[in-house]
This record gives structure tokens, sequence and C-alpha cells, in this order.
């Protein structure tokens, strides 16, 4: 400070002109030392200091609260202010920000629609023979086996190929009868009675009728006749093209009338059999078209028709087996291959499929590549034809179908069998509602909405966490703590059996859990599989009614998760399986109680999956994030305690 006086005084002999120049530098000099640097905090971060904010909370962890602007000592986001709107005119569900904190949220949202949204349903299987175009080779006489020409199987074969030669005394004796019923035709006389000739001639048509019937082409048995005498040997043609697959007899051999001696396969078409789970059965169809890749050919797809749905659903596996034509005029696909195969399907509201190829079309029963405009008959098995709609198709065109009702899929916040969306208020600026509503299957980005909304209502896409954690400072109903009217009804009278059986299943997923925490991909996979196997030692025989329907329902989504994370070849695919697997577990443990002295903790992390959150279940409470690993193994916060007491909240 005495250097700019001095700095003035200098100024002020030299040229009065730097005067206000001076005066200015003083001014600055002694704001800046009296006010010190408080206006820097007001700025900090590219916030403005928020008078009406007595409290900043973190919207990803909302039981951090402090009394200024700062970071998040959990996952380093910045705080937000929490809104002091008035909620004296607002419902118990509802809350109310000004625009500042719906900008601080980066609140997003999008109208309720009613439109069709493709789904894409995937599955695996395997390449394998068309069963109605295996053909078995037999012997239809007694007798040894001469010659094979063709001694090893994968030999392609031609219709009229000649496979073997079969020696057989029958053959012979019946030969030696066509010779004696040509000759004693050929011997009657012009003048012989006409019922003797009739006679003759049915006995040498009976004969050859005989002989076509032990296996000789109509050309062999003609052969015989000019030749005026038998052949020691049959020779065996292939009735079919293809290629032999199984050789069952060797050079020398007896066999018996039906000893199998080939068995041919025509590979020109093929089926894929694939594994469908129970959830996606809803999405197909008989005659939808089918995707297929395999590895052995990398980036190019196949394609066929499916032409069989299993009514029977494996016990074991809790899939169902779909059959898919396909032609293989190439060869390349071979019996036994892998594929992973994808059905792009479109539901109406009604829960009919949407396939504008056979909007109002005529389709075979038997062969659904067989299509036509009007009804007739199966060119292939002369069935009649029979209405696409009676195969589970609408017949109506997209303009007039009953379209489905369909919302982003960030919208929804889900929590074991719930799901909830926040509502933006459309006449009350800033106002938004929290709304339990009824989830259909999800469909690429979007999920079908079956109850609790309307069509051009808004539902917030992102920032709908934030106004939960908003809801649960004030102790509002929210997605945590939904409120009495929307607890889980506990069963009752579970037999014992069951509780104890679920203690291999509980161990196998807090497996899971911890090694998708310690980011181990192997170790979760391995944990995978034993779930699976965990499953077919739960004693499910023991319940009965409501509490088996439910085990049923619980075991399909157990089935296919498991089954995805043993399969994971990545951990971010175990990660996004292992989500409906923890829901589904908590509503297991929900509904039929756990059989332990400890106590489960449930967590939830909002920042997974693109901070559209997700939950899981430890049997410690000492927290370890599956969704990020070491990335953030503490990001998240216990949210419920489940013992063996009751079902409540602790």
């Amino acid at each position: 400070m005495s250097n700019l006086k001095s700095t003035f005084a200098k100024l002020w002999q030299k040229d009065t002109r730097l005067i206000l120049i001076a005066l200015l530098l003083l001014a600055f000099a002694s704001g800046y030392f009296f006010s010190g640097d408080s206006s820097s905090t007001a700025n900090n971060h590219g916030h403005t200091s928020d008078a009406t904010s007595s409290v900043w909370t973190c919207s990803m962890h909302p039981q951090i609260q402090q009394p200024q602007f700062g970071q998040c000592p959990i996952c380093g986001m910045d705080l937000i202010p929490v809104s002091d709107e008035d909620d004296g005119d607002l419902g118990e569900r509802e809350l109310k920000l000004s625009p500042a904190a719906i900008k601080l949220a980066a609140i997003q949202v999008a109208p309720v629609e009613r439109k069709f949204v493709a789904t894409e349903v995937r599955m695996n299987g395997k390449v394998a023979y068309d069963e109605t175009r295996l053909r078995d080779i037999a012997a239809y006489v007694p007798g040894r086996i001469d010659r094979l020409y063709v001694d090893f199987t994968g030999t392609t074969v031609r219709n009229g190929d000649h496979l073997a030669d079969l020696y057989s005394p029958k053959l012979i004796s019946a030969q030696e009868e066509l010779l004696q019923a040509k000759k004693a035709l050929s011997g009657l006389s012009e003048n012989a009675a006409p019922g003797i000739r009739e006679s003759a001639e049915n006995t040498l048509a009976a004969v050859r009728e005989k002989l076509r019937l032990l296996g000789l082409t109509k050309q062999q048995i003609r052969n015989i006749e000019s030749r005026n005498a038998h052949s020691d040997r049959l020779t065996i043609y292939s009735p079919i093209s293809g290629v032999v697959i199984k050789r069952n007899v060797s050079e020398g051999m007896y066999v018996q009338t039906g000893t199998r001696i080939y068995t041919l396969a025509d590979l020109e078409k093929l089926w894929i059999l694939l594994d469908a789970y129970e959830s996606d059965l809803e999405w197909l169809r008989y005659g939808q078209s089918v995707e297929f890749s395999t590895k052995a050919y990398p980036g190019e797809v196949f394609s066929g028709i499916i032409s069989f749905i299993d009514p029977v659903l494996n016990p074991q596996t809790r899939t169902v087996k779909v059959r898919v034509n396909i032609t293989n005029p190439s060869g390349k696909l071979k019996p036994a291959m892998f594929v992973r195969a994808v059905v792009k399907s479109r539901l109406t509201a009604s829960g009919k499929v949407m396939d504008p190829q056979l909007s109002g079309k005529w389709i075979s029963p038997m062969h659904p590549e067989i299509v036509k405009d009007n009804p007739g008959d199966c060119d292939v098995c002369g069935m009649k034809l029979v209405r696409a709609e009676t195969l589970g198709y609408t017949t109506t065109s997209e303009k007039t179908a009953n379209t489905p009702l369909v919302i982003p899929a960030t919208a929804p916040l889900r929590t074991g069998q719930r799901a909830v969306v926040y509502v933006a208020s459309r006449d009350r600026e800033g106002v938004f509602e929290y709304r339990e509503i009824t989830l259909g299957p999800r469909s690429g980005d979007y999920y079908v909405v079956f109850d609790g909304l309307q069509e051009n209502e808004l539902v917030v896409t992102h920032g709908n966490f934030k106004l939960d954690s908003d809801l649960q400072i004030r102790a509002k109903p929210s997605m945590m703590n939904p409120g009495s009217g929307s607890e889980f009804k506990e069963l009752t009278d579970i037999p014992e059996a069951f509780k104890q059986s679920m203690q291999d299943l509980l161990a196998n997923y807090f497996a899971i859990q911890k090694s998708l925490s310690e980011d181990a991909l192997s170790a979760a996979a391995s944990a995978g599989q034993r779930f699976q196997e965990s499953l077919d030692r739960i004693e499910a025989q023991s319940l009965s009614g409501e509490a088996q329907s439910h085990w049923h329902s619980l075991q399909a989504s157990f089935e296919k998760s498991s089954a995805e994370i043993a399969a994971a070849e990545t951990i971010d695919a175990a990660r996004h399986s292992f989500q409906p697997l923890s829901e589904s577990l908590y509503e297991l443990l929900r509904k039929f109680g756990i059989d332990s002295e400890t106590n489960v903790y449930r967590f939830y992390c909002p920042m997974a999956f693109d901070n559209t959150g997700a939950f899981w279940i430890q049997n410690n409470d000492l927290l370890a994030n599956p969704y990020f690993g070491a990335s953030m193994l503490r990001c998240g916060e216990q949210t419920e305690v489940i013992s063996n007491h009751d079902g409540h909240n602790h």
C-alpha cells in the first residue's frame, strides 16, 4: 500500500493528467484487500451462490447434505441445492423444482407415445439334420454283404448311385419264380382259354411286384427277364441324393431283414434348433423370419423361417425349442455348428405380432414357406392353408392395429416387481409426480406400458433419480420408500424344506456378486454355472398354490440370467445379466422369506448403467459394488436390511 501512495505522489507532481489513473489503481487495491476472495467462492465451478438454499446434496447420494456447495465425498459429483419450494399446494407424491434447480438436475422429459417398436429376441442353438430328409438304407431280405461301394462315412452320393451288393438265396428263389411265371405265360398257345391266360398274366405281375418289394428296381427286373437268368447278387441303389452319415455293416457281414446298412442325409435343407427362454415366447411366432450367424463364417448372415415352436417347456433349462427351416445349397452349414440367431418382432397392445408380409395371408400349418393370398392347399403336403391371424398375427394394417403405449427405457426406475416413473405436469411448471406403473416387455430402447400412464403425458427420462432423491429428503413416498401401499405381501406357510434348499442358491448368488465386485469374470461365470445347478436342487415339489406359481415365474428369470452370466464373454455382459438376477432374488426373499440367523443387505447404485441405477444384495453390510468393481467399489448406499423375522425395511 505504501508503494502505491508513493507512486501516486510522484505522478501528482509530474502530470495531473494521470491523477485519475492513480485514483483508480488505489481504489482497486483497497477493494482487493478489504473484500478478500469471497467472489471466487461464489462462482466456484461455475455455480452462483444460491441464497435461497441452505442445504446442498448429491443427486446420486441424497444422504450427503452439506451447508454449502462442494463435491460429493462418495462419487465426486457437484452438489446441487435442495429445493425450498413451498409444498403447501402439492400432493403427497409430488414435488416442485425451480427453473434453476431443473437445470442443475439436468431434467429431460419425453412424451408417452403409441407406436410400434421392434425388439430383437436373441437365441443360441445348433445346426441339425432335417429329420424329414433322413433315409435309412436297409436290407429287404436276409443275406451276405459281398461288396460295399461306399465304404466310409461322409461320402456324397447321388440318387441312383450303387451302394452295395447283397447275396441272398431268398432273392434267387424269387427270381426263379419270375422266370417260371414268364415261361408259363409265353408257353401258352394262341388257342388257350382266356381265363388261363389271364391267370398267367396275373401271376407274372404278382411276382414282379414281389421282387420290387424285395428291393429290386424296375430296370433290374427287366434285365432278369431279358437275360432269362437270375442274378446271384442284388445291387442296392441310393433312393436320394445326400451324404452318408452312418455305415453300419462291413463286407462279408450277414444281415437280416431290416438291418440298417447306411443312413443318408440330404444336407441341402437343414434345421436350426434354438433355445428360447419362456420370457421371450410372446415375441415369437410360427412363420417368422430368423437371421443367424456362425463363427465359421464371420460377417456372413444366413436366414430361415420358424417352422415349429415346441409346445412343452424343458423343466431343467426352462427353455423352449424353436425350429428353423433353412436351405443350404452351397453346403457351408454343417450339422452341430453353433449359431447365434435373432428374431425382430413387433407386438400390438393386444399381444399379437405385427408382420406386414403376413397380414391377411394364408399359410401352410406344416410348411411355413408356403404363403398365399387366398385359401387353398399346401403345395408340399396338401394340407389346407390357415389364416395367419390364427397363428398369432394381426390381420390389420399398422395404421389401424391396436398400437401399444410405450415409454423410453430410461424413464422407469425398476426395483423388484415394481416400476415407477416421474410425470412432469403440463399445467403446473416445475411440478413432477411420482407414479407406479405396470410395465410390459422391453423392446429395444422402449418399454411397453400396460397400465398407469396416458398417451401424451410427459415422463422424465434423465434426472429421474435426482427427483427421487429430493422426495426422500422430504420424507415422501419414493422408489426407495414406496409407502405402505406398495409393500410386498409375503407368502405364509412356506415349507422349511424349500427355505433350506434356498441356501445353496443364495450362496452362489453371493459368489457371483463378490466376483463381479472384484472384476473376476471367470469366477463369476463359474458361480453362474453353480447357480444353475443349485436350481435343480430346489425343493419346489413341496410348494403348492400361489407359492408354486410365484416360484415358477421366478425360476424362468433365474434360469435365463444365470445362463447368460455363465456364458458371458465380457464383464459388462455379466453385469447386465446380474441386474435382473438380483431383482428376481429380491422378490424371492421378500415373498418366501429366508431361513438364516444372519441378515442380508440390499444396496443401490444410482450411477449403474448410465445413471439408470441398479440394486443388488449382499450377505454383509460392507458395500462392494458389483456393477463397477474396483473403479467405484464403494459407490452406492444400503437401502434395506432383510432379516429372517420379517420382510419389512429396517
